[in-house]
This record gives C-alpha cells, sequence and structure tokens, in this order.
C-alpha cells in the first residue's frame, strides 16, 4: 500500500489561515505561525464584540428613551412601569425609534404610562 503523505491538507489549511489574515498589518498576514496567532485572536475579539454589541445598543435605546420622557416630564424607569402596569408590550428599540422619528405617537405613549402610574 503506497505512503499517504500531509502535504495536501497542510497546504489547504496554511492557505485558509493566510486568507482569513488577508490585510492584517506586517507579518501577520504573510508568515503563518503569526497568522494563526492573530486569525485565533481577532476570532476572540469577534465573538466577544457580538455579545458586546447587543449591550451597546441596550444603552443607546434606553438613554434616547430617556431623553424623550424627560421631555415630558417622566424619568425611563417610571415610563417603562407605566407601561408594565398599562399591559403595553413594545420593545426598547421600537420605543427608541418612535422617540426619535414619531413624537406624537410617544407622546401619546407617555399619557399613556402617566396615567397608570397616578
Amino acid at each position: 500500500m503506497a505512503r499517504i503523505k500531509g502535504a495536501l491538507h497542510t497546504r489547504k489549511r496554511r492557505k485558509r489561515v493566510l486568507k482569513l489574515a488577508k490585510g492584517y498589518r506586517g507579518a501577520k498576514s504573510k508568515q503563518f505561525r503569526t497568522a494563526k496567532q492573530a486569525v485565533m485572536k481577532s476570532g476572540v475579539y469577534s465573538y466577544t464584540g457580538r455579545k458586546l454589541k447587543k449591550r451597546d445598543f441596550r444603552r443607546l435605546w434606553i438613554a434616547r428613551i430617556n431623553a424623550a420622557t424627560r421631555v415630558h416630564g417622566l424619568s425611563y424607569s417610571k415610563f417603562m412601569y407605566g407601561l408594565k402596569l398599562a399591559d403595553v408590550n413594545v420593545n426598547r428599540k421600537m420605543l427608541a425609534e418612535m422617540a426619535v422619528n414619531d413624537s406624537e405617537g410617544f407622546a401619546s405613549l407617555v399619557e399613556t404610562a402617566k396615567s397608570k402610574i397616578q
């Protein structure tokens, strides 16, 4: 039986890693060992970044809702509590969108929340 060497698979693996490292600065895009380390680290960063993006957007939405509710004389927490009592199920993304683009609709939601709190 003929002996099979691993050159084909090794070259394929190295080409895959170097392709992922394309555009990296210096030796990180040319040399396999440094490219492999850079690709592994960038994978960790991208995984972490996907989690952080969700947090960042939630913070942004809350800040926008808070700013819009304070114009109407209400705090964010009281507004959300009033919406919960009024059984209005609108997520923060849509509330922030309404606060920026549909001020009349948002004002009606604020009034609904205010009436349920008092």
